[in-house]
């Protein structure tokens, strides 16, 4: 709940210091209190990097403006346009923070517990387990064959050439791998009754406490209030 309240107040914010506040307070703080705040950072800086040069680049080379801070062929930098680039960059930046954040802090067998117990289809359920574990799965995977075709003489750190030979004995072991454990993955979950309709009673749970609860209806009361009142313009933009 807080990585969706987050990800909503970041699109609906446009002023720089309330998404630096946002960035800080849904971000950095619980990622440091959690002990995981430079792995985080990594990871966030990973996600966002290519879109954020992206946007970075078109904002600011093709946004009109009226203050030009250096011409470049073409193109004139503007004032504006890094203004927008700026607030475009860490708007990204706190989405997918939050994101991460999520990922590193909530384990998938508790997301996937949770959603059970609450009734949702065990098909979704598997869908965002699936999800969430593909990219750490691809990459032990991934890992795990390049260090067996380094042991048999593959050559995966010289030069750009020997790199992109060695891209099709690490691709296809990666892909035949991926369908067998889609297949064994089937069979067992069909062997186990996945398919039986029906409401499903799980053994575990994670805990719940009441205190939690009220901070997730607050957390989407407050997201309510901050998207209505933006948009009506009851409440004016935040600096």
């Amino acid at each position: 709940m807080i990585a969706a309240a987050t990800t909503a107040a970041a699109l609906t914010l446009t002023g720089l210091a309330s998404l630096a506040l946002l960035l800080v307070l849904a971000v950095v703080a619980p990622a440091i209190a959690a002990h995981v705040g430079g792995a985080v950072a990594r990871r966030t800086m990973l996600v966002a990097a290519p879109v954020v040069v992206a946007v970075v680049l078109v904002a600011a080379l093709t946004r009109p403006g009226t203050h030009v801070v250096v011409v470049l062929g073409p193109f004139d930098v503007t004032l504006e346009g890094l203004d927008f680039a700026a607030r475009i960059t860490l708007r990204l930046v706190v989405m997918a923070g939050a994101l991460v954040l999520f990922g590193f802090t909530t384990p998938v067998r508790s997301v996937v517990a949770d959603l059970e117990r609450r009734g949702t289809s065990p098909r979704l359920t598997y869908a965002v387990a699936a999800t969430l574990d593909a990219v750490p799965e691809m990459l032990a995977r991934g890992r795990a064959i390049r260090d067996a075709q380094r042991a048999r003489g593959l050559d995966t750190e010289g030069s750009v050439g020997a790199r992109l030979r060695g891209v099709l004995p690490l691709a296809a072991p990666a892909v035949l791998g991926a369908i067998h454990d889609v297949e064994a993955q089937t069979l067992a979950l069909e062997t186990r009754g996945f398919g039986r309709p029906g409401r499903r009673h799980v053994l575990w749970a994670p805990p719940d406490a009441s205190t939690e609860r009220v901070v997730r209806w607050a957390l989407v009361v407050a997201v309510v209030v901050l998207v209505a009142g933006t948009a009506s313009g009851a409440i004016p933009p935040l600096p």
